[in-house]
């Protein structure tokens, strides 16, 4: 049996550039682990070369994922690629990648797997009969538009089959290279097809370099917000997520600063800390900013019924108790005062316009 060496970098000297994750702790699932431990004397670990990203193809037979979950806003998604390359350490997707025997920490970052065929699977499963058009929603899991989209260009062959379907689409992103499509977008947006939500956690370029460092800055997140708004493309922000003691004095900046760019509705989500994830935030704040780090901890308690995680539907996303309800009022008060639509993303979208595909060789039918 093969074993997986963990290495578990402890201190700021020993970070990887250009990685969020400051760990690579093995999954969940794993039998066997080797920590390597940083004992003050020089080891070949101090001169490993960059840590580069590999890209794996994912086989799947099926691309649209359906959910129960009663706190959002849709039941299916798309998700072009398993682990994200933005690195964001909180990211709460990052135990999916235990499931394939990989680390959540820098392996979600580092080892991807995309799904190149995802236009013609997403085409066989909207010609199925049994199809009912309804909302799709894309990057609730991780970014569609990562760093990699930029060779790979999915998501235009995905948004083509959409466009073409008359099928709606929501896309959430923390990437202005959602532009790149942006001629599609507007055709799916004049017949009410699509939105897009750009994600912004602060507006601290420096914090934002460390803490989602692959991710587009900040400003040219709120520059992408301008755009969409001037291509006449419905767009909202989500601050997501707040961080307690670190980041949630932001939020009313950061509404206010996508509005003035052209965003017309608004949502947030408290910090999410399942799994494997709660570790590998923990020590990312140990190695970032550990004068914070008691406070940050102790908030997000408070807010999770005295643990790191609350994973409860109708509390997970905006937490509990009198902390979350201080985010909430300031949340509604910014949006209103912003005037900042509060309705989900199905209330922009028309599903009423849907065209079944004709895959080829397919039997052609006729109207009597």
């Amino acid at each position: 049996m093969e074993e997986r060496q963990t290495i578990l970098p402890s201190a700021p000297s020993m970070q990887i550039r250009g990685r969020g994750a400051v760990g690579n702790h093995a999954g969940r699932f794993e039998r066997y682990v080797v920590e390597a431990n940083d004992d003050g004397w020089p080891t070949e670990l101090d001169d490993l070369p960059p840590l580069r990203t590999t890209v794996g193809r994912d086989t799947s037979k099926s691309i649209i994922t359906t959910n129960k979950s009663p706190d959002i806003s849709f039941d299916r998604s798309i998700n072009p690629y398993r682990g994200c390359e933005h690195g964001c350490v909180y990211c709460f997707a990052r135990p999916t990648h235990a499931w394939l025997g990989l680390s959540p920490g820098l392996d979600f970052e580092s080892r991807l797997f995309a799904k190149d065929d995802a236009a013609e699977l997403l085409q066989k499963e909207l010609a199925a009969k049994s199809y009912v058009p309804k909302l799709i929603a894309i990057g609730t899991n991780t970014d569609p538009y990562q760093p990699i989209e930029r060779k790979l260009r999915i998501m235009g062959g995905v948004l083509g089959v959409l466009r073409d379907t008359r099928n709606p689409v929501t896309i959430t992103t923390k990437s202005d290279a959602v532009l790149r499509d942006i001629d599609i977008l507007q055709e799916m947006a004049a017949d009410q097809l699509v939105h897009v939500t750009i994600s912004i956690t602060t507006l601290d370029r420096a914090m934002a370099r460390t803490m989602e460092p692959r991710a587009a800055s900040p400003l040219r997140r709120i520059a992408a917000i301008r755009t969409l708004a001037a291509a006449n493309i419905p767009v909202a922000v989500n601050v997501a997520p707040i961080i307690p003691g670190l980041t949630d004095h932001e939020l009313e900046q950061i509404l206010s600063e996508a509005a003035d760019a052209g965003a017309m509705a608004a949502r947030y989500i408290l910090l999410r800390l399942p799994l494997e994830v709660k570790d590998l935030f923990d020590e990312w704040l140990k190695a970032h900013y550990p004068d914070r780090r008691s406070k940050v901890l102790s908030l997000i308690r408070s807010a999770r019924g005295g643990k790191l995680n609350d994973a409860n539907f109708g509390s997970r996303m905006a937490g509990a108790g009198a902390y979350a309800e201080i985010i909430r009022d300031r949340f509604r008060k910014a949006q209103t005062r912003l005037k900042l639509d509060p309705r989900d993303e199905d209330a922009w979208l028309d599903t009423t316009k849907f065209v079944a595909p004709k895959l080829p060789g397919s039997q052609m039918t006729f109207d009597l």
